[in-house]
């Protein structure tokens, strides 16, 4: 791998928000820490769309969301019931409110970086859930907002890879919305996070 993966390409995002939840599946995320890049081959996505209910953009921007309604391509970062940061790519054009969760992802480098951040945890369950993601890669708040498609403190990347087959199901733990097929993830990938019966589904 690169020093440095190639980061997307913001005009290459301009898609559907759901057909970006796939694209995204085998592309990187990259972060830098000080002493090293930390890269990890996302696994599984959901969208969230206008007229959802379940998304943070449903009743219109507010200055936690307004990430949301901004171009694609950007990190929105909150807080879930305040224990977990959860990492989100917006996803729709300017005025619009989607985005893309990423929840979970597959460790490829920087794992040394990964650990230091969640403990010695098993490799499989460094990065096997939005909380736990965030966790590994050091995510808060303040990086709310960056750039996604330009290197620097955290970015999104491809290296070619092809993803493989990807299986869709229900979105995970919500109650709003919760049957719209919109939780998509790498089949066989054991980094995926949910239960076996999701994770089966076609």
């Amino acid at each position: 791998m690169s020093t440095h993966p190639k980061p997307l390409d913001r005009e290459g995002l301009l898609m559907d928000t759901a057909v970006l939840a796939q694209f995204l599946i085998g592309k990187l995320i990259v972060r830098a820490f000080p002493d090293m890049l930390a890269t990890a081959r996302i696994v599984e996505t959901e969208a969230y769309l206008t007229g959802d209910e379940a998304s943070h953009g449903f009743r219109g921007p507010t200055p936690r969301n307004k990430v949301m309604f901004g171009a694609p391509g950007f990190a929105y970062v909150y807080l879930a019931y305040g224990v977990s940061f959860m990492l989100n790519v917006s996803s729709a054009v300017a005025g619009t409110g989607e985005a893309v969760l990423i929840r979970a992802a597959e460790p490829v480098t920087g794992l040394e970086a990964m650990k230091r951040q969640r403990g010695d945890v098993p490799t499989r369950d460094l990065l096997r859930g939005p909380g736990r993601l965030a966790k590994a890669l050091d995510i808060d708040r303040r990086l709310d907002g960056i750039d996604l498609c330009s290197i620097g403190s955290l970015w999104l990347a491809s290296d070619g890879e092809s993803a493989g087959d990807i299986g869709v199901s229900v979105r995970i733990g919500i109650t709003k919305d919760a049957m719209r097929p919109l939780r998509f993830f790498l089949k066989g990938s054991k980094f995926v996070s949910g239960p076996a019966s999701l994770n089966a589904a076609l």
